[in-house]
């Protein structure tokens, strides 16, 4: 958890956008396309964009190379989090994170229930770190988009937000 540091500008944060699907090609990547557009109006850089199969070994290679990449500071995966036999995207994760930011799952269903009650269950969410770099993963839908971006991830990726957020981390340089 990083204090706010209102005192310097906002971080700008570069970002990658992973859509996990079997079904949507670029056309169809409404989804991807909101939290693209999201990041860019808030002031950050959408540096990389992908959509891959619900696939646990695809999900791996491609977020491995966004992880090693030193300039992604933010991965926004969604898609691939739905209860069922094929959704592998929270399976894919969580191995890769070094900490996992476990109220985000948990604000993330309270939300969620509140606009579409018990299904929330069937949603699974997910975030954590992994060498430095942000991951969050999200339902696929565009609703659970906007309301994951609208009451979560907007205020933890803007370095002003009080009394903390997740961006603030980005204004210093790594410690090694």
């Amino acid at each position: 958890m990083s204090k706010a540091k209102t005192d310097l500008p906002a971080a700008r944060l570069n970002a990658a956008v992973l859509t996990i699907s079997d079904r949507r090609g670029p056309d169809e990547d409404t989804s991807g396309d909101y939290l693209a557009a999201s990041l860019t109006d808030s002031g950050h850089h959408c540096v990389q964009r992908a959509i891959s199969k619900d696939n646990i070994y695809a999900i791996r290679a491609l977020l491995s190379q966004w992880i090693l990449d030193p300039t992604i500071h933010v991965i926004l995966c969604n898609g691939g989090t739905g209860f069922s036999h094929k959704k592998s995207t929270i399976a894919a994760v969580t191995p890769l994170l070094d900490q996992v930011i476990t109220g985000f799952g948990e604000q993330f269903r309270y939300l969620s229930y509140q606009d579409i009650g018990s299904s929330a269950l069937q949603s699974d969410a997910l975030a954590g770190t992994a060498n430095r770099t942000l991951l969050f993963c999200i339902p696929g839908s565009g609703g659970a988009c906007k309301l994951a971006w609208e009451k979560i991830l907007q205020e933890q990726l803007d370095s002003r937000h009080r009394p903390c957020n997740f961006a603030s981390e980005y204004l210093d340089p790594p410690t090694i």
